[in-house]
This record gives structure tokens, sequence and C-alpha cells, in this order.
């Protein structure tokens, strides 16, 4: 019995991971949402379904949501160019060390190519938040929709604290 657990394990765990895959992609092009009800809940969706991965530390997962020349602007950090570049500073700065929580979202249709979404986050230290508090800061994603699939272009994280100040 021992013999079909693993490969069974596999399976679902595949099957878990294409199904929140696919839930992100199945986030309409701009040129079918509706209104802008149905574009809060694209962007909502495709933001869970990326900092899913993120908290997660599903690499593979997070690096399909951006475009290979991804740029990214951090308020503390500086800029870091390209997706490779962007994962491997997430497995080396967040991955067990770093959780981000969601606290506002708004969405914003960007005609002919995607949508902007900004909003404010909240990073955890797991283990460690009555020592290292809980931060927060503001964030803006440029979503393209292209062939088929929506991915991140363009970030900006700024304004970074601590929450409640």
């Amino acid at each position: 019995m021992r013999a079909y657990g693993l490969p069974l394990f596999g399976a679902v765990l595949c099957a878990v991971l294409f199904v929140s895959f696919a839930e992100a992609q199945s986030v309409p092009p701009l040129d079918k949402i509706q209104n802008q009800a149905e574009l809060d809940r694209a962007g909502a969706a495709l933001d869970a379904a990326l900092f899913d991965s993120y908290n997660k530390c599903d690499l593979d997962r997070f690096a399909s949501f951006f475009v290979d020349d991804a740029e990214f602007y951090h308020d503390q950090g500086g800029v870091t160019l390209g997706k490779t570049t962007l994962t491997d500073s997430v497995k080396k700065n967040i991955c067990g060390k770093v959780t981000r929580e969601l606290v506002s979202l708004k969405v914003f249709p960007m005609k002919g190519y995607g949508m902007l979404e900004t909003g404010v986050h909240r990073f955890h230290h797991p283990g460690h938040e009555d020592t290292e508090g809980v931060g927060e800061g503001q964030f803006i994603h440029l979503w393209q929709f292209k062939d088929g699939a929506w991915k991140v272009t363009r970030v900006i994280s700024y304004d970074h604290h601590a929450a409640g100040k």
C-alpha cells in the first residue's frame, strides 16, 4: 500500500497546483470584462494566486506570473530586473522568513494592455511577530494580458513602515 501513497500524493499535489494556476489564468482578458465588479474580481483572483505562491515559496509558480523582463522597484531594496533575478531574491530573502497579507486593493483598466492593481499589504515574520513586528507597504502591479495569460510586467513597492505607524 505504501507504494501507492507517493504517486497518489504527487498526482493530488499536481492537480491542486494546476487548479490554482488555472483559476488565476482563467481570469478573462480585459476586453471580456464588462464592469468594475468583474475587474475587481479579476484583480483579486490574480493577486491571491500570485501571493499564494509567494507565501508558500512555490518559486516555479511564482515565476510563472511574471514576464521575463519584469521590473521590480522597491523603496528600500532598490531595483530588481528580470523574472529570474526576482525569483532568486524571493528565495533568498522571503522564503521561510516573511508572509504577505492583503489589506486593501483597487484595480483600474489599462486599455489595450491589462490592468493596474494598487493597494496596501502587510508583511508578517512568522514566529517573530513580537520582536520584529509587522510591516506594511503600498504596491502597484501592472498586469498585461498577452498570449492568453495575465503576467506582471512592472511592480512598485513603496512606503514600507511598521504597521500602525
